[in-house]
């Protein structure tokens, strides 16, 4: 097993459980969460983050970046679902779609699903993440990596939309979070969000993961929303409760002809575009994390932060 030099957020705390190891994870601030670690079945370092993967009592295999859980075999579909779908329906027939981050492949397993799609570009700067996910998380990308439509391109991908001249249906951010010095730092800003529209097709459509929607931390996602709706016109937030991050997650999907869909037109064009069931995703789920509560609607609306190069947002340490 590889180590890293840093010490890892686990232990051993609890008198009845003093032999149990545990993953703790600051949540937001003042908020911590712990689960139960059968076993450490990688620990290390690439040029860009800390990186784990360990066997859990509750949530069976995960992917740790930067002590922050990403995601894990139990429920992965939950988000990934979340992520992928909603943008690709909202296309009328998205063919060619780009992927920025998502090493664990199972936002590329999504967007394969759906049988209009020709071709999609997966970008992540770092390869040693995507062949240890690979290597130790085969379940979550179920071959979409040898899938003759997908391309993985290892670069940054800021530097893929500057140089490449390609129009793409969808764009989908599976990100990391924004943190101080991490790859994912400057791709949260509005100078971003105009690089990737001009990079969309007519009816493109964008989305992205956007951090928490708990009620005492709403900073990132309503500034997300409040920057994307800026840029593109037509912006939507939604959020999911995917239990591995102990909190409700954030989305913003947003283009600039968006609009939006119906419980039975969700069902209607999952049942024609897709080439296999979902678990989370339908009509119903659709319209259930549409409809933000209203003290979420409020701070968005008076919402008046936007995100840049020169005034960024980042995610503490």
């Amino acid at each position: 097993m590889d180590t890293d030099d840093r010490p890892a957020k686990h232990s051993a705390e609890g008198n009845s459980q003093a032999s149990q190891q545990w993953h703790w994870e600051d949540v937001i601030p003042g908020w911590r969460q712990g689960f139960s670690v059968q076993s450490i079945v990688y620990s290390g370092r690439t040029p860009y983050q800390k990186v784990e993967v360990i066997d859990t009592d509750l949530f069976g295999r995960c992917l740790i970046l930067d002590d922050k859980v990403q995601s894990t075999t139990a429920d992965e579909f939950i988000y990934h679902e979340a992520l992928v779908h909603p943008a690709l329906l909202a296309h009328p027939q998205p063919q060619n779609v780009l992927i920025a981050g998502g090493g664990e492949g199972a936002s590329l397993r999504e967007v394969l699903r759906h049988r209009s799609v020709t071709h999609v570009t997966m970008l992540d700067i770092d390869r040693e993440v995507v062949d240890l996910c690979r290597r130790f998380l085969p379940g979550m990308s179920q071959g979409a990596f040898d899938d003759p439509r997908a391309e993985l391109v290892v670069t940054d991908a800021w530097e893929h939309l500057e140089k490449r001249r390609e129009k793409y249906d969808v764009v989908i951010l599976d990100l990391t979070d924004p943190m101080p010095d991490g790859p994912s730092q400057r791709l949260n800003s509005r100078e971003f969000y105009q690089l990737i529209k001009r990079r969309l097709s007519p009816e493109g459509v964008v989305v992205t993961q956007a951090g928490s929607t708990a009620w005492r931390e709403l900073a990132r996602f309503c500034a997300t929303y409040n920057t994307m709706r800026k840029v593109y016109t037509f912006a939507s937030g939604y959020q999911v409760s995917v239990p591995c991050f102990g909190i409700v997650w954030g989305f913003v999907v947003a283009s600039p002809a968006l609009k939006p869909l119906q419980p039975e037109e969700v069902d209607r064009q999952l049942a024609e575009r897709l080439s296999s069931q979902l678990r989370f995703y339908d009509g119903i789920a659709h319209q259930g994390i549409f409809s933000l509560p209203k003290f979420l609607r409020d701070t968005m609306r008076r919402t008046t932060r936007t995100i840049t190069l020169e005034q960024p947002l980042l995610t503490p340490v």
